[in-house]
């Protein structure tokens, strides 16, 4: 069989309490809906007693219909109390960048998605500064400066959330935006918001990390993007990586080569994310690569 169009095919993540017969009741399901399994992943916590999957499908011979093949999986998913989405291939997710005065890893994002490395549209950036217009506008994406101060930070992050919900946007990208976000922000586009922290986290959390490890004279440097909570730097890790520093390095030089690693990690997550590699549990992720 010829490879089959992107449009084609579709991704079944699925989450539930581990039991017998999860594997064979999702395979004879869409095999019966003429659906081809293009691969499947899938990861037993044995710990917590639960059960992730990830379902790589290709629908050209699907004999009933989409509307027929998402009431199928319900129906199997109410029979096993499982946690089902399917997200169809020719619909690309609309992400949005949010950025301060760093542009390292914005760069980074855009120039991977001129290339076609993210699969994604991106239909706005936005920052707190307008240091970065230049930068943005070239690439045909729209950039909105939304200053904030001490004062009017709930005003200008609703006032977000109306662009983000205006362009209907499936994932926010803090490519180093340098503002904590408001609960209400992190609660409406919770597991859609991916942050990169400059630290290999749960080490030196908060403000200026690479001052920290110079103080703490470490051996590695590292950077990780995660889901953003309310919680600050607590959310669930996607994506982490360190290098070896040492007593010779001063704090620039920590800087400097952390920001190749915070560049690598975030487009590694935000790949992840777009290509529905990521389940959620609890305060973890797993992650299907």
């Amino acid at each position: 069989m010829a490879a089959p169009d992107p449009r084609a095919l579709a991704t079944l993540l699925v989450s539930c309490r581990d039991r017998r017969g999860l594997v064979a009741a999702l395979a004879q399901l869409l095999y019966g809906h003429g659906v081809n399994i293009v691969d499947a992943d899938q990861h037993t916590d044995s710990l917590a007693g639960y059960f992730f999957q990830r379902i790589h499908m290709d629908l050209r011979e699907l004999h009933t219909d989409r509307v027929a093949l998402e009431r199928g999986v319900s129906e199997v998913a109410e029979r096993f109390e499982m946690l089902t989405r399917i997200e169809y291939g020719e619909r690309q997710k609309r992400v949005a960048i949010l950025v301060s005065k760093y542009e390292h890893c914005l760069q980074d994002l855009l120039l991977r998605h001129r290339a076609g490395e993210l699969p994604c549209e991106i239909p706005l950036v936005i920052s707190n500064h307008e240091d970065l217009r230049a930068a943005v506008e070239p690439h045909g994406i729209a950039y909105h400066c939304l200053p904030i101060d001490r004062d009017n930070k709930g005003e200008q992050q609703l006032r977000m959330m109306e662009l983000l919900d205006a362009e209907r946007i499936d994932l926010v990208v803090l490519a180093r935006y340098m503002q904590i976000l408001t609960p209400e922000f992190c609660e409406a586009y919770a597991g859609r918001v991916i942050n990169i922290h400059h630290s290999f986290l749960p080490a030196f959390i908060g403000g200026k990390p690479y001052h920290q490890a110079h103080r703490r004279g470490v051996k590695i440097v590292g950077a990780t993007a995660h889901y953003a909570t309310a919680d600050l730097d607590e959310g669930p890790i996607i994506e982490q990586d360190v290098l070896r520093v040492s007593h010779r390095d001063s704090v620039n030089d920590l800087v400097r080569k952390g920001r190749d690693l915070e560049r690598l990690v975030l487009s590694r997550a935000v790949r992840l994310h777009l290509e529905d590699r990521i389940l959620i549990h609890g305060n973890k992720t797993v992650v299907f690569e």
